[in-house]
């Protein structure tokens, strides 16, 4: 029997992830430093855990409401009501998911039919044009370029839009580049959306990781745009939570009913004890986030002065914590830049066309590990482009 025959077409042609591929030779190495993994290298803060381990203690390990638990939702409106400017009902227009990646699927699955196109920028995180696949819809990639700080503009976006355009796909900052998008550019994005009817996902996971005192503006804050955008976020990144598994989708209620169906019915509901955590988080982790934030923006400072002084020009990003150093000089694709790079000293990067093909000529480096660590890298990555042929 050819099993392979057997898998479905949209899935057959579905790439394996460039990082999770990348990552399978990292595993069988010691020693590596890693600048890869965008996960934070702080522990959760001890009192969310505490939260769990109380909920564990408690008992409460049975099912939710398929909407996440009331008391989550509540205070997951307050939250966005209070960072995002933007107000929702916690009993018809919030949903907990198993992290942003479900919230991401549902939404997709909600709204796609066959031939639509869901836009979207690059460099990009590598599920979302898998995940348009995934709910047979048409990818479109917007590049982005360096000169522009990596942001998406409203004439780039117009001159892909078709008549079957029906979704814009948004992610600020920016994982890989950790691009931020100003006010007067989203507003220029959002009167064109309005204009050509557009729903918009916008994944705001690293909105609180913000520095050189920019804030961040949620394009569902803008005027016309509240009842058209999904606003997608979580507790991975800002609260160190990536095991815990949880996100949540913030739109009308119509389009929360949708997802809800397919959650429902796929999943169920999100783990208790991740959601009795993320209580914790929103109501007394705001100390965490500016501590952790204040860290990574002194790494920030010290790799992107540490690349532009061994000659691979940096763009300084003011979200995330991400850094995509070009290496197009070095005369290796990003692919062969971090297999080398692996292999003779031992640093671990990302190739840049794991994001798209705009990626090629970069990598992504995660600053979300010790400075330590990443002083010892960045010497060790400045002998290996010094040893490197003219």
């Amino acid at each position: 029997m050819n099993l392979k025959k057997q898998i479905a077409h949209h899935v057959r042609g579905i790439p394996r992830s460039g990082i999770r591929d990348f990552f399978e030779v990292v595993q069988t190495m010691s020693d590596v430093i890693s600048l890869g993994i965008g996960e934070p290298d702080f522990d959760t803060p001890w009192h969310i855990r505490e939260a769990a381990i109380y909920s564990l203690e408690k008992g409460r390990t049975g099912y939710t409401s398929n909407l996440g638990l009331p008391k989550l939702r509540a205070a997951i409106a307050d939250y966005v009501r209070g960072f995002f400017k933007v107000s929702y009902d916690p009993h018809t227009e919030v949903i907990v998911t198993v992290g942003v990646s479900e919230a991401i699927d549902l939404a997709l699955r909600a709204l796609v039919n066959p031939g639509d196109e869901v836009l979207y920028h690059e460099p990009c995180y590598v599920s979302y044009s898998p995940s348009i696949i995934l709910a047979h819809g048409v990818p479109v990639a917007i590049p982005t370029r360096e000169e522009e700080g990596f942001r998406l503009t409203a004439a780039a976006l117009e001159q892909r839009l078709t008549e079957s355009s029906k979704i814009l796909f948004l992610n600020f900052p920016t994982n890989p580049t950790g691009a931020t998008q100003t006010r007067a550019e989203l507003e220029k994005i959002a009167a064109l959306c309005v204009r050509r009817d557009l729903i918009v996902l916008s994944d705001e996971i690293y909105s609180e990781l913000t520095y050189d005192g920019i804030g961040h503006v949620s394009i569902a804050s803008l005027p016309g745009m509240r009842e058209r955008t999904i606003l997608l976020h979580g507790f991975s990144k800002a609260f160190a939570m990536t095991g815990f598994r949880i996100g949540y989708a913030c739109a009308p209620a119509i389009l929360t009913e949708a997802m809800m169906k397919i959650h429902q019915y796929a999943i169920l509901c999100a783990a208790t004890t991740a959601q009795d955590a993320a209580i914790e988080a929103l109501e007394a982790g705001q100390g965490d986030i500016l501590t952790m934030r204040r860290e990574y923006e002194t790494r920030r400072n010290f790799i992107v002065q540490s690349f532009n002084d061994m000659g691979l020009p940096c763009f300084k990003p003011h979200g995330a914590f991400y850094v995509f150093p070009k290496i197009s000089r070095t005369g290796l694709t990003s692919k062969d830049f971090s297999l080398r790079l692996l292999q003779e000293k031992k640093v671990a990067v990302v190739p840049g066309a794991a994001f798209g093909p705009s990626g090629e000529g970069f990598v992504r480096c995660s600053y979300a590990t010790g400075l330590d660590k990443i002083k010892i890298a960045v010497k060790r990555i400045d002998e290996f482009c010094r040893a490197l042929p003219g």
